[in-house]
């Protein structure tokens, strides 16, 4: 029989983490300057759009080749390889018709799940080009990358019947490797592809709506319950586990970020808050089953201190990640996925002994990191030399919202007809 409260439990789950991208584009609109601010929103919409077409025509068939019976792979099974008989969910279809599943949830259920997964780790690139970026050519790299990219390493890590990163025993468990550090290496390639915004300088660029930001912020947390409990595929102890952790791991990394902002700068920002959640939330996605509820605070106050100070190495080392994809997501996601060779339940260094878990945690991040990087900077360099993926200089300095999409993000006012009325 099939489980129907498990069932309801992943689709409820689901729809969290689709809400999740609607909730990045208000962090990210809020970060950006008041021009650009319908440009920025509108790369996470296209997102969901192009890549939510995408998994369900062939997507899901190279993520999950070879993942349950009557399979047709083709391809290197584990690496790269694509499930014919999943082609636009053939067979997930056939499987939601019959009358009788003996699982825990149907297979289509599952895809719906991964499904917002792809998606969002799609949106989380577009940060690091915020203010600079053609929307044609973003989509056109959001369809590349999602395709030859993120779809295969989705398969490494979260297809448990045959990835790589499961028949080497690394500990993934909600997608440290395949969203974080994989939409971080990715920004950081796009970043290098594009160069730096015009005035690009520490403070140049201020954000133009912090109630945006700490809106999205508030959205990211909840929606993230469902990424992180939700990747148990039941309502179980696990799935309350992976609740709690993600509850206490972002609410400590608030306290670590806040700090460092007050003895650096000395002030606690409402945007570092907003910052130091996402940076909890980042690094406890691959721990969130794997770590008692005090090593999950540990970490995420670690995080928020580490995070905070990650995002001012583009002004040392000369690069212009906008909305610091790189100083959040992928220092927070290889920070989360290391510390686990040291804090896992049972196989981390401090209960086992062995350094054996931190070496795979660490093969594993540099693998995707490598990956994503080098394929992302060949696409984005591509794009660019062909149709240009930035915006000419006076779009940008203007803003790009009227250039690109012939819209602004706010009217203040409306213009009144001032023609004289006669009067009789």
């Amino acid at each position: 029989m099939l489980d129907q409260g498990n069932t309801a439990f992943v689709l409820i789950m689901a729809a969290l983490v689709l809400f999740m991208t609607p909730g990045l584009a208000f962090f990210y609109g809020g970060l950006v300057k008041a021009k650009s601010v319908i440009s920025m929103m509108m790369m996470s919409f296209g997102a969901i759009a192009l890549v939510g077409v995408l998994w369900v025509l062939y997507g899901y068939a190279i993520a999950f080749a070879n993942h349950g019976a009557g399979t047709n792979v083709a391809g290197i099974v584990g690496f790269f390889s694509i499930d014919w008989n999943q082609i636009g969910l053939g067979q997930a279809f056939e499987e939601a018709k019959a009358s009788t599943i003996n699982a825990a949830y149907p297979s289509m259920a599952f895809v719906g799940f991964q499904a917002t997964f792809a998606i969002i780790t799609v949106a989380l690139i577009s940060g690091a080009i915020a203010d600079r970026a053609k929307f044609g050519a973003w989509m056109i790299f959001a369809g590349v990358w999602v395709t030859v990219v993120y779809f295969p390493v989705a398969s490494w890590v979260f297809n448990l019947t045959s990835g790589m990163f499961a028949t080497w025993g690394v500990i993934d468990f909600a997608g440290g490797t395949a969203v974080h550090i994989n939409a971080g290496a990715a920004g950081l390639a796009l970043a290098l592809v594009l160069g730096k915004r015009v005035g690009f300088a520490k403070g140049a660029h201020k954000p133009h709506n912090p109630p945006f930001v700490l809106l999205g912020a508030a959205i990211l947390w909840f929606g993230w319950f469902g990424f992180n409990a939700g990747s148990e595929g039941a309502a179980d102890g696990i799935a309350a586990l992976a609740w709690v952790n993600t509850l206490a791991a972002p609410a400590a990394a608030i306290l670590g970020w806040l700090l460092i902002e007050k003895l650096k700068d000395g002030k606690a920002t409402s945007v570092g808050a907003a910052s130091g959640a996402v940076a909890g939330l980042v690094a406890i996605t691959p721990a969130c089953a794997a770590l008692t509820p005090g090593w999950g605070i540990l970490l995420g106050f670690l995080a928020g201190v580490v995070c905070c100070f990650a995002i001012d190495l583009k002004y040392k080392l000369g690069f212009d990640d906008s909305l610091d994809v790189v100083g959040v997501h992928l220092v927070g996601g290889i920070f989360g996925t290391l510390y686990l060779g040291f804090f896992a339940d049972d196989t981390g260094l401090i209960y086992s002994g062995s350094f054996e878990q931190l070496g795979k945690q660490a093969v594993a991040a540099l693998a995707v990191l490598v990956y994503s990087f080098v394929l992302a900077f060949v696409i984005g360099f591509a794009i660019e030399k062909t149709i240009g993926f930035r915006v000419k200089t006076e779009d940008e300095v203007a803003g790009i919202d009227t250039a690109v999409h012939g819209e602004e993000g706010y009217v203040l006012y409306e213009e009144r007809d001032e023609t004289p009325v006669s009067v009789r």
